[in-house]
């Protein structure tokens, strides 16, 4: 399959099919002409450099093509988490450029785990895990094969290799971002259960002897919409907090854009700072200042990984872990600044 079938398929020029598949960016093509050239190139095999492949020795081209799954633990869609989407994407030309093929990508545990639909891997085959699962959900996994990798922001203490990119370091080094302009009343838009980044900022709250006000504390499903109604309940409830925390940026977008909204209502400047560095949050007004989480390296690392796995390259568990740093753009002001 060459480029030039690909964009048959997809109805557009070989070389948007090019861009497309080099390089992730939103500014390649619409998100639906990106999706479709995903879609034709993982169904009809798509490796790049035909020519050089075809060059290769016989005994070579002889040789199975390796295969992995993919596996979205706590998505429906890649819709639903633009964060989720571009690591995916990422993936997936990796994967190309290594001349491995998608056989299965499954979305969510029920998928995998409902009696009624469960899937079953291939033996011995490579999985991709990109988000926090569970125990049983691994456990099904490695029934199949041990040839596994996590891609998380923290460590799940498995045993098994994983690239992380920690959570709570990332919400730390947002806290202190927004405590070095001088904010103390700093409010959390987030999941509270067993996220690492609500753990981060209460850490960097206690380290600055800065005293939890639970009010300002809203316990959201990190979807754009629930961030932004609990947004406006913090609005409404309190006049006090100077800066907010959101923990992702999906969440950031949807205040940042109701604060322009209800600039009146809030009657100061409040600071705004979040995790992830998607593509959106250039598109907002100030543009968002966030933590960036290298998705495009964090991907590569994680098929170098799998693939030093599957032909027994390494057998100890193997976690690679990532830094994170502050991408400033305007959205986090000094304390007391006015409108």
């Amino acid at each position: 399959m060459s480029l030039k079938e690909i964009a048959e398929i997809v109805g557009v020029s070989p070389s948007t099919v090019s861009r497309v598949l080099n390089n992730t960016s939103t500014t390649c093509a619409s998100k639906e002409i990106r999706d479709k050239i995903f879609e034709a190139a993982r169904e009809t095999g798509y490796q790049p450099n035909e020519n050089a492949r075809k060059l290769r020795r016989p005994a070579l081209e002889e040789r199975p093509q390796k295969r992995v799954s993919i596996v979205l633990a706590r998505i429906k869609t890649l819709d639903a988490d633009p964060f989720f989407y571009d690591l995916f994407r990422n993936l997936e030309i990796v994967l190309m450029e290594r001349h491995v093929a998608i056989d299965h990508v499954i979305y969510t545990e029920e998928t995998l785990l409902d009696c009624k639909r469960t899937l079953e891997l291939p033996k011995g085959q490579g999985v991709v895990i990109l988000g926090r699962c569970s125990r049983k959900l691994l456990a099904h996994i490695l029934s199949f094969t041990s040839n596994v990798v996590g891609i998380w922001r923290n460590s799940m203490d498995f045993n098994l290799d994983e690239v992380v990119c920690d959570g709570k370091k990332a919400a730390e080094l947002a806290m202190e971002h927004l405590i070095s302009l001088g904010h103390r009343n700093i409010a959390y838009i987030g999941d509270c259960s067993y996220e690492s980044r609500y753990i981060g900022y209460c850490n960097s709250l206690i380290r600055h002897n800065i005293p939890m006000n639970y009010g300002w504390i809203k316990q959201t499903d990190q979807t754009g919409e629930a961030g932004g109604l609990a947004f406006a309940e913090l609005l409404e409830s309190s006049d006090n907090f100077s800066a907010v925390f959101c923990a992702n940026d999906v969440t950031a977008v949807h205040v940042l854009n109701l604060l322009k909204k209800k600039r009146r209502q809030a009657r100061r400047q409040i600071s705004v700072i979040s995790i992830d560095d998607i593509e959106e949050s250039q598109e907002t007004s100030p543009m968002l200042t966030t933590i960036r989480i290298p998705r495009k390296e964090m991907a590569h690392m994680a098929v170098m990984v799998l693939l030093d796995r599957m032909v027994k390259g390494h057998a100890e568990a193997i976690r690679i872990e990532f830094p994170c740093r502050v991408v400033d753009r305007g959205s986090c002001f000094p304390v007391g600044r006015g409108l």
